[in-house]
């Protein structure tokens, strides 16, 4: 377990004044007004298959330790508490138990994983829980009114990919390699739906488990097909393992992946094999000369100095300031700090810059955070350079309806 206090703001470029709160006042569990601390969870993968996405949870706290430690909300400060799931969604459903009904938390921050995040769900709903920045980018994520996901709908980012495939790299035959849970799912349902608009079909649509290792048929089916990019959703392992299939048999095309995967972290896994390859992303460039992303830059390398610096990281920070976002609009509320009221005063969010990410809104009926995204490209320096602009996501994705 991972027990911290500490509070946030890549979302905050300045502390507020905010209203004084009385013992008397209504407030949900996690919520200690006499020494104005918020207790908040997350689970988090330190076993299992992807034990690096623990990248993500030590950006969230450092990002909560940063606003603490600068006294950004009043003297309020943030608990931070998780536990290991093994990145097994049973395991998720487990923990979330727990930190609700043992850590007593007001409420899910950052927590890791698209399956995961969804099988929490039904319990949250449940036990009324607000999920602040779930780490995952699945089509349910977004139907819930407890749930804010930062993160777009990994069908958006997917047909982002195709949408710079067919037209920035003018490419003919295109397929797709997916994760058979629901990250690849969320991504295949976008990726099709963009492709029947265009009247196109992929030359191939083959999924993977999160496990695999070894890329070797999958890559075989995809060099006989011909096709000339590759967009696959994954993880940055399976990026990986992937380009290191494809360079044993001499299979040659254009790779494009998600955002996360745009990563050092990926660099280490796949060497010089990453060189050239595209990402969709959501996320300003890590190196932007902007106050928000400077302190994700300094504060992970503050207290986290062994953590590569990257969009990986950059998300996990984004993600924890919007709580922190979240928060200090419900102090600002002046209303009592229950579950509910955050919900409630989080559906007024509009056009805020949080963390990497700019333009964050939500509403009513309407929880879909990142509206947006660029193309970058991975560079032999070791950089991830902006290759083409942010552009709204493609109308027939973004806007189609949520089941």
């Amino acid at each position: 377990m991972l027990r911290r206090t500490f509070l946030s703001t890549g979302a905050v470029a300045a502390a507020v004044n905010l209203p004084s709160l009385t013992h008397a006042q209504q407030v949900s569990p996690g919520i200690d007004l006499a020494n104005k601390t918020v207790t908040v969870g997350a689970f988090t993968p330190i076993t299992g298959p992807v034990p690096f996405y623990t990248i993500l949870t030590h950006a969230a706290e450092s990002c909560f330790k940063w606003a603490n430690e600068t006294n950004l909300l009043n003297g309020w400060k943030i608990n931070f508490v998780t536990f290991d799931d093994g990145y097994e969604p049973a395991r998720s459903v487990a923990v979330t138990r727990r930190l609700v009904e043992e850590t007593k938390i007001f409420a899910l921050t950052a927590a890791t994983g698209t399956a995961q995040s969804v099988a929490v769900i039904p319990y949250a709903k449940e036990v009324g829980l607000p999920m602040i920045g779930p780490i995952g980018g699945a089509t349910a994520l977004f139907s819930e009114r407890l749930v804010f996901p930062l993160l777009p709908d990994y069908g958006w980012s997917a047909a982002s990919n195709l949408d710079y495939a067919l037209g920035g790299l003018k490419a003919e035959r295109v397929a797709l390699l997916w994760e058979n849970d629901e990250l690849g799912r969320s991504a295949k349902r976008g990726f099709d739906l963009h492709m029947s608009s265009l009247k196109k079909d992929a030359v191939e649509s083959i999924p993977f488990e999160v496990s695999n290792t070894d890329f070797s048929p999958h890559v075989r089916r995809l060099n006989n097909a011909k096709a000339d990019v590759v967009i696959l959703f994954g993880s940055n392992a399976n990026l990986a393992a992937a380009l290191k299939a494809a360079d044993r048999i001499g299979y040659q095309t254009k790779w494009m992946a998600p955002f996360f995967t745009a990563d050092p972290t990926t660099r280490k896994l796949a060497g010089p094999l990453l060189d050239g390859v595209y990402f969709s992303s959501w996320l300003m460039p890590v190196g932007a000369d902007d106050p928000d992303i400077k302190a994700y830059r300094d504060n992970v390398g503050k207290y986290y100095p062994n953590d590569p610096i990257g969009v990986f990281g950059l998300n996990g920070w984004s993600n924890g300031a919007l709580f922190v976002k979240g928060f200090q609009m419900l102090l600002a509320s002046g209303k009592a700090l229950t579950r509910a009221n955050l919900v409630d005063v989080m559906e007024t969010m509009t056009n805020a810059t949080v963390g990497g990410a700019r333009n964050v809104s939500f509403k009513a009926g309407d929880h879909r955070g990142a509206r947006q995204e660029g193309i970058i490209q991975a560079a032999s320096d070791g950089s991830f350079k902006l290759v083409s602009g942010f552009r709204p996501y493609p109308a027939e994705v973004f806007n189609a309806k949520i089941s």
